[in-house]
């Protein structure tokens, strides 16, 4: 299965041009590593409705993956966990929990991460921190499973990616 994604950067300031969006092109460029598709890059403020839009657009553009950075902190500023709940069927929690798990290995900051990861129809929306180291050390633990992932929401049984993780054997996690 082919997959496709949008990547949406969540920042107030780089969205007013104050600061450069680092995380974004990051992101882009992981994913494009690894052999997908990135069909779609939006930039918005931190703003609930904004971040819903943008998900819900790269989603109708035709991704099957869509990836935010940014917005997941503890600043009040940090709405981008409750954009994703606005618009997700249901959530996928185990991914959520192995980005911070990987993060707590490099930082006690990473408990305070809000990111979710869930469905929206057939495609998979999962929040990444803000920083562009954090959004390779996250793309390491969550590119493994994204073409099980697709498959299963595209309503296959997930048994050819099933398969062909278990004919080879594990990757290590590249680290920074």
């Amino acid at each position: 299965m082919k997959l496709r994604a949008g990547v949406i950067t969540v920042s107030t300031k780089v969205a007013a041009g104050e600061r450069p969006d680092e995380s974004g092109p990051a992101m882009a460029e992981g994913l494009a590593a690894a052999g997908i598709e990135v069909i779609r890059t939006d930039l918005v403020p931190d703003d609930v409705e904004r971040v819903a839009t943008a998900i819900l657009t790269a989603v109708r553009a035709g991704a099957n993956v869509v990836l935010t950075t940014g917005g997941t902190g503890l600043s009040p500023n940090d709405v981008t966990p409750e954009a994703t709940r606005r618009v997700i069927d249901r959530e996928v929690p185990g991914i959520a929990e192995a980005l911070r798990a990987r993060s707590l290995e490099k930082t006690p900051h990473g408990m305070l991460s809000r990111g979710v990861a869930g469905a929206v129809g057939a495609a998979l929306v999962v929040n990444l921190p803000g920083s562009p180291r954090a959004v390779r050390e996250s793309l390491a633990v969550l590119l493994p499973v994204l073409p099980h992932a697709a498959e299963f929401l595209a309503g296959a049984s997930g048994e050819e990616t099933h398969r062909s993780s278990e004919a080879r054997p594990p990757r290590s996690p590249q680290r920074p």
